[in-house]
């Protein structure tokens, strides 16, 4: 049962700032994934559909607002905290109410009960900083922490071993892999792996992201 999450929210953190989208931030962000193309570096987003054009980067932002106003994804431009600069994208999304009975102490809860971050892309510059990890952070203690979740999903091309990494160094736990799951990339039937961290794994795994973020030097 799809829920309206309602009320957007601002995230801050010390190297990251994340905002809600808006179609303001659309020529910062075609700025931001223009960097990969400028550099050469093709392979960068090689297993994410990340927008190149404006044009691509209108639509991408058009949908994901449309999203929002459906009730089901919350969308973020990722900013560097120091500056304002726009960085990259993220967003909750497939967010889900559960139909709880009356008696049960869930039952009225205006939030998602289980929810999915994706939609993550980084500018080639923020890659490899601590950008990833503290909006990681951000959300999910968003999600456990004010919306009480019972679990936070995420996916990645079963090809994407660097986004696999990624999810395994912040905390997510394996799932399977879901076949011809979604479209990928290269615009065929795409296997997710599918990876999770649910609400009696969160105290443990905030503990291991502010250790990181506290070695972190960028």
């Amino acid at each position: 049962m799809a829920t309206n999450v309602g009320i957007e929210v601002t995230l801050r953190g010390r190297y990251v700032v994340l905002v809600p989208l808006r179609v303001e931030h659309v020529d910062a962000l075609a700025e931001a994934s223009g960097e990969a193309r400028v550099a050469g570096d093709a392979e960068i987003y090689r297993w994410s559909p990340v927008p190149q054009t404006r044009e691509e980067v209108a639509s991408y932002v058009a949908w994901a607002l449309a999203g929002r106003d459906a009730g089901t994804m919350v969308p973020f431009a990722t900013t560097r905290a120091s500056d304002g600069r726009v960085i990259g994208s993220t967003r909750f999304c497939f967010t889900d109410r559960w139909a709880w009975p009356a008696r049960h102490p869930r039952y009225g809860n205006p939030f998602p009960d289980v929810c999915e971050i994706g939609y993550t892309w980084l500018a080639r510059s923020a890659v490899r900083t601590a950008a990833n990890t503290e909006a990681k952070l951000l959300m999910l203690a968003h999600a456990f922490e004010t919306w009480k979740c019972v679990g936070v999903c995420l996916h990645t091309d079963i090809r994407n071993e660097r986004s696999r990494a990624a999810i395994e160094r912040i905390g997510g736990k394996l799932d399977g892999i879901l076949r011809a799951h979604r479209m990928a990339s290269d615009f065929i039937p795409r296997d997710s792996a599918r990876y999770s961290i649910v609400a009696a794994e969160w105290p443990v795994v905030r503990e291991e992201l502010q250790r990181k973020l506290g070695a972190s030097k960028t």
